[in-house]
């Protein structure tokens, strides 16, 4: 086997979000989070991605990429909320999603995180894409794409490869130009 084969999207996937990306469309509709009274005003994937954008600004302010993640729980509410903190921390593994995921998992005392919907401002990479297909995440929302390294349709589809088990929804191009902004200016002033 090639290196990185089998990894691709399938054929009708790639050309279903080509499709998609050339109408300005997502591959799957964004739905209104369900509210129970007294939760947090999430209402929709929009408002959990500026909170995601402002816990990318904390990250930044350490050193880190500015990257946030929101994990919305399958009310509507916010479940955990952090960012990355690589360099704050010296762990290779202290991405974003990867924190709100363990987060959640610790408070629930259990790993299977079914009908929630991570929401994050960069595409996943690899590890973290394969992390929420491991939780049993029902949806992932993403605002910039990664085109170096993202592994929810950029270079791999992890989250929704027909052999895995498990299957993730995926949303992206949500406040996408925010998101990408944030990126830019960061790496600009590394340069």
């Amino acid at each position: 086997m090639a290196e990185g084969e089998g990894f691709e999207p399938s054929m009708r996937f790639r050309i279903r979000a080509f499709q998609a990306r050339a109408l300005g469309q997502t591959m799957r509709p964004l739905r209104k989070m369900r509210m129970l009274e007294g939760t947090h005003e999430i209402v929709d994937a929009e408002a959990a991605m500026e909170i995601a954008l402002s816990e990318a600004e904390l990250a930044r302010d350490h050193g880190d990429v500015p990257v946030g993640a929101v994990l919305l729980s399958p009310t509507g509410d916010i479940a955990a909320q952090d960012r990355n903190r690589r360099e704050e921390r010296g762990d290779a593994t202290a991405h974003a999603e990867l924190l709100v995921i363990s987060q959640r998992s610790r408070d629930l005392g259990d790993w299977r995180l079914e009908g929630h919907t991570l929401v994050v401002t960069l595409e996943p990479c690899a590890m973290c894409a394969m992390a929420a297909v491991w939780a049993r995440i029902e949806r992932i929302v993403y605002g910039a794409a990664d085109l170096k390294a993202g592994a929810a349709w950029s270079l791999f589809n992890i989250p929704q490869d027909e052999r895995l088990n498990h299957h993730v929804e995926l949303t992206s191009g949500v406040l996408e130009q925010q998101c990408g902004a944030m990126l830019t200016e960061f790496f600009s002033t590394r340069r």
